[in-house]
């Protein structure tokens, strides 16, 4: 170990970092009183270090080692020192954090090898270095914090000491020292940790989240501390977690995925009444997970959705129900639901004209009724629906979206088919339904198409003069739907040429209308203005804001609007873009080994020749003969939120002949398969049966 002496300026010595091994600190009115004091400073190398511990596993020694890490962590001064890159440099700016991660990963991973007595002796250290830090607070002053006190933060609160459940209560101080910073300092602490390596910056996730769900349910008693005695425990975490996430979303690209914040234990919690103590904090003050939605998993937020729709399902009904009495009519059943009366050679338009009449009743429990079919609906009819009339409304000949084989997506028709736009408020309606029944539509709309849609989130009172679904568009949102041009603009932006003379734009955009080309200013006067090397970057943020914004305002505004009239609730604010289009769409996974493990069957074991059969059949078809097979046997093609391991998928023996088909209840997600004799029998008759899924079997 060597001693190296590091002089520290009085308001740096007297600051909240202060202390170390030789003592000195703070106090008084004025730091001009001080002269610099000087500590020793004790460092060791990684290769030292690591024989030191060498030594000690054969001599059982470990003095040198544990007191390398006490007096390491024993102050923000040492801690500075230890792992400060440069000790001369400041670091006073967001974009340098100069800490020496390499070094500080190797003396934590060694850490984590060590003798519990150096384990000991380190967390000992901690608590002195947090009550040093405490201590230079007195009753006239606060001293502000410095960048040293920020860097020995980033440095503690990644220590794996912290991974034992016994260091909680000194874990649970730290995050609350770091959660109780100001805007300022947070502001730096954010900018710091995007510095962190994306391997380490998952494990502090990871320690955080581990904490939290200890903390919420602990593995035995006595363990920790009363939850009475410390309510600030998990308010102080998720603030630090926020920190992080925080992070994670001014990084581009950000350093991991958004569900890496998902806490899926808080799936088992209460989750109403997290949120209506979100919704009403004058009943209810205090700290709500709903304030951080983003640690709750689309799981929970689709329970949430889910429960929420019924709350509004159960007012709407009693509303009816008091109506009908008020006025001494005679109450019936079918009063409770928001019942649809569907033909279905006019599906679209019965669609239009049921839902337009009965605008009042979206927020009741949907049923749908095909005339002329004795079909009741348990669900397997509404699923129906929904998939043939989102068919028939994206099919082109309808005009109403245009579908870009180049990026397989469906966008809006720029081109008015009619001044009301009543179709394009139907597909919200559409949406919005399917989110408040919980049903899954096959539905390619691009990404930026669902940031749009909580653009606001809620709908404002007055939407007079509002724009609605109109949020900022970059480049990237328009290669979702034409990646093609996209490159062409980019190429705009990065060409090294004068861009006048060699490209010949000016500031309009043409598009083709009934076979006739009609040209769009991007700004007054705009085919007068040339797109310049200067004008360039102005011109692509206006042809994308066109593109994506101002061409489909009023198609895109009676979408928006039919959607939030169905879904209108606080719990949106919640949900990301992404996790709007996984509850619309259901999750793109598509595994049918997972379907396999969560199907039961019925009459049959697993073990049984023909359920043998089945799988081997059905795990050999192609995607489309998968997706046909959900289809006929659920009456969606779509996968759950979860994905499949969240289906209930059912296989009900029947005694009947060869000759017979496999039929399906897609209420019940059932599909009833005959004991075929051979596999080829089995795989010819069961492709027959869902390639020809369409339609209820009764009349």
């Amino acid at each position: 170990m060597t001693g190296n002496l590091v002089a520290i300026s009085p308001s740096r010595a007297g600051g909240r970092g202060g202390g170390g091994a030789g003592g000195g600190g703070g106090g008084g009115s004025g730091a001009n009183q001080y002269q610099p004091i000087v500590y020793p400073v004790r460092k060791k190398s990684v290769i030292d270090l690591r024989l030191d511990i060498e030594k000690a596993n054969e001599t059982k020694y470990w003095k040198p080692v544990q007191d390398f890490y006490a007096t390491t962590f024993e102050s923000f001064l040492e801690i500075n020192a230890a792992f400060r890159i440069d000790p001369d440099k400041d670091y006073k700016t967001t974009g340098d954090a100069g800490i020496k991660f390499d070094y500080l990963y190797n003396v934590y991973d060694l850490l984590a090898d060590s003798d519990q007595e150096v384990i000991k002796s380190t967390l000992k250290a901690v608590i002195g270095c947090l009550l040093k830090d405490k201590r230079f607070s007195d009753t006239t002053m606060i001293w502000p914090h410095t960048k040293d006190d920020l860097r020995a933060y980033i440095i503690l609160l990644q220590n794996p000491i912290f991974t034992h459940v016994q260091t909680y209560v000194v874990f649970a101080h730290l995050l609350r020292e770091v959660a109780s910073l100001n805007d300022y300092d947070h502001h730096f602490i954010v900018h710091w940790f995007r510095k962190v390596p994306v391997v380490r910056f998952k494990k502090l996730i990871t320690m955080i989240h581990q904490f939290v769900t200890v903390r919420l349910f602990p593995p035995k008693d006595g363990d920790l501390p009363p939850m009475s005695k410390c309510t600030w425990w998990i308010p102080s975490a998720i603030k630090v977690l926020a920190l992080l996430h925080a992070a994670n979303g001014v990084s581009t690209p950000p350093l991991i995925n958004h569900t890496e914040f998902y806490n899926s234990a808080l799936d088992h919690m209460d989750l109403m009444a997290e949120y209506y103590a979100w919704q009403n904090p004058s009943a209810h003050p205090g700290f709500s997970f709903c304030q951080y939605p983003f640690i709750l998993s689309i799981t929970a937020k689709r329970t949430i959705m889910q429960r929420d729709s019924e709350q509004q399902m159960i007012i709407n009904a009693r509303r009816s129900l008091v109506a009908k009495v008020q006025r001494r009519q005679q109450p019936d059943i079918g009063m409770l639901f928001l019942n649809l009366n569907i033909r279905r050679s006019e599906l679209v338009e019965d669609s239009l004209n049921e839902i337009q009449r009965k605008s009042s009743e979206l927020k009741k429990k949907l049923k749908v009724t095909f005339v002329g079919e004795a079909g009741l609906d348990m669900g397997g009819l509404t699923k129906e629906w929904f998939l043939l009339l989102t068919r028939a409304i994206f099919h082109p000949e309808y005009g109403m979206f245009i579908y870009h084989n180049e990026s397989s997506v469906f966008w809006f028709n720029s081109i008015p088919t009619t001044d009301h736009y009543q179709e394009f408020r139907l597909v919200g309606v559409l949406m919005g339904l399917a989110v408040y029944n919980s049903t899954i539509l096959d539905i390619r709309f691009p990404p930026c198409c669902y940031k749009k849609l909580l653009n606001p989130a809620v709908v404002p009172a007055n939407t007079a003069g509002v724009p609605l679904g109109v949020c900022t568009m970059t480049l990237e949102d328009f290669a979702q739907v034409w990646p093609q041009v996209a490159k062409g603009l980019k190429d705009l932006l990065e060409y090294d040429g004068d861009t006048d003379e060699d490209f010949g734009l000016t500031f309009e955009v043409s598009t083709t209308e009934f076979g006739t080309v009609r040209t769009h200013q991007l700004k007054p006067g705009g085919d007068t203005i040339h797109v310049t090397n200067e004008n360039r970057e102005e011109y692509v943020k206006l042809y994308v804001d066109w593109a994506l914004n101002k061409s489909i305002y009023h198609q895109f505004k009676a979408f928006y609007l039919g959607f939030h009239s169905v879904c209108a609730s606080n719990a949106l604010i919640m949900l990301r873009s992404d996790e709007i289009e996984v509850l619309v769409c259901g999750s793109p996974e598509f595994d049918m080994e997972k379907l396999k493990q969560v199907a039961i069957c019925d009459g049959y074991t697993k073990a049984d020749v023909t359920i043998k059969m089945f799988w081997d059949v059905v795990l050999d078809l192609p995607t489309h003969l998968h997706k046909s097979l959900l289809l006929f046997t659920t009456g969606s093609d779509r996968v759950p939120i979860g994905g499949m391991s969240e289906m209930t998928f059912k296989i009900t023996r029947v005694d009947a002949n060869n000759d017979m088909l496999p039929m399906s209840h897609t209420c019940f997600n059932q599909l009833v398969l005959p004991d075929y004799r051979n596999r080829k029998v089995l795989k010819h008759k069961l492709i027959i049966a869902i390639s020809n899924a369409e339609g209820f079997g009764l009349e």
